[in-house]
């Protein structure tokens, strides 16, 4: 079993507690969620394709600053529910004149508690950075109870954990966390392809990412797995897409999230192929592989998601079995268009004028789309170089 590197002694309670943290990144299903940062940063922070937390080392928050921070967000809400009266703008000219009087280091609680007021329902929270299961079984437990005792209503915990440090609990202890009000762990399961694991750094194997999946799922807590088309290049891509649906459809997972691999500059992955040690796949090659990874994946009913913008088909969304027949035939829709018109729709959707392949039929989209694909000097030869500069973009 691979494991984590030696974890720095986290903040003990020598260590001072400065205010109110959140860290850089959620999910997108979570952006009306509280987010509660638990640790920082990642413990591995190893994957090659991977830009987040590079520069940055891992630690653990002590419990006793969680407590404090959900302390905080709860006296705020408190404040700002007094607040809350029928004449909307005495309530904004409120709110503001109560912002400006905090000391600055209570007004990131304050922000996240009228975000979480204003923008969410209140019943859902994620626990941030990149696993939270590095903290002590104690730890975390003891961050779940505060929760709850404070904000009884959230009916919703989620957080990213990592194969490896799921694989260390026993199933005991998982149950613990999903009685304790854990409801949902998002996993990067990337890959079920060993050799596509190993290329990436991923610190995981095929059999401990199944293995971790299962466990999650046979403890009552739902399981986002994070899935990226392109990222065994063209040299690996149909092990990729074969060897990831045979692991799926062992694990089962609630959700199977795409996540189209974008190569951000800087990063190990970046160096590999301007090196030519990685080919990357063309934007429609990664449709293709996308395509046989459904058409492989049998016997779950998981719920497919591309709820990310890196993405080129929004199209493939929907549950399985039932929808899997209406993403199949949008992915073959797209391969099968000319070239010039996959070119019209790739620009199109880069730049955010295209929702979906329906808008190559909308009139004035398309025309935009054209007068950009002119403009950029985009042909079916370099529009991957011209693209992949438009997607970098969005990681």
């Amino acid at each position: 079993m691979t494991r984590e590197p030696a974890i720095p002694s986290p903040g003990s309670s020598m260590e001072s507690y400065h205010g109110f943290e959140q860290g850089p990144i959620r999910p997108p299903s979570e952006a009306r969620s509280l987010l509660l940062r638990v640790t920082r940063n990642c413990p591995w922070n190893r994957c090659t394709f991977c830009p987040v937390y590079k520069q940055e080392s891992f630690s653990i928050r002590p419990p006793e600053h969680v407590k404090h921070d959900i302390d905080a967000i709860h006296q705020h809400l408190l404040t700002l529910q007094r607040l809350i009266g029928a004449d909307q703008l005495a309530t904004q000219y409120a709110v503001v004149d109560t912002a400006r009087r905090l000391p600055p280091t209570e007004l990131p609680a304050f922000k996240a508690a009228c975000h979480w007021l204003i923008h969410g329902d209140m019943k859902s929270v994620f626990l941030q950075d990149a696993n939270s299961l590095a903290l002590k079984m104690d730890q975390l437990l003891e961050i779940l109870a505060h929760l709850r005792k404070r904000f009884p209503q959230v009916e919703r915990v989620t957080s990213y954990a990592r194969s490896s440090s799921v694989a260390l609990l026993q199933p005991a202890q998982l149950a613990a966390l999903q009685a304790a009000g854990l409801t949902r762990l998002h996993i990067g399961l990337e890959s079920g392809s060993d050799a596509v694991l190993r290329r990436a750094k991923k610190g995981a194997t095929k059999k401990l990412q199944i293995l971790a999946g299962q466990r999650v799922k046979a403890a009552g807590i739902e399981l986002s797995e994070y899935v990226i088309p392109g990222l065994g290049g063209r040299e690996l891509s149909e092990e990729h897409a074969l060897e990831t649906a045979d692991a799926l459809n062992q694990i089962a997972p609630d959700f199977i999230r795409i996540r189209s691999l974008v190569i951000p500059t800087g990063v190990p992955l970046y160096a590999a192929m301007c090196d030519g040690a990685f080919v990357s796949c063309t934007e429609v090659e990664v449709q293709a592989e996308i395509l046989r990874l459904l058409q492989n994946l049998h016997g779950i009913t998981s719920k497919i998601r591309s709820d990310h913008i890196m993405n080129l088909l929004p199209e493939v969304h929907g549950t399985l079995p039932q929808d899997r027949d209406r993403m199949i035939t949008a992915l073959l829709e797209f391969l099968n268009l000319s070239r010039e018109e996959q070119l019209v729709y790739r620009v199109g959707r880069r730049l955010g004028l295209f929702d979906g392949l329906q808008d190559l039929q909308n009139g004035e989209r398309r025309w935009l789309a054209e007068q950009n694909v002119h403009q950029l000097g985009a042909t079916s030869q370099n529009c991957d170089v011209l693209l992949d500069d438009l997607v970098r973009r969005f990681v």
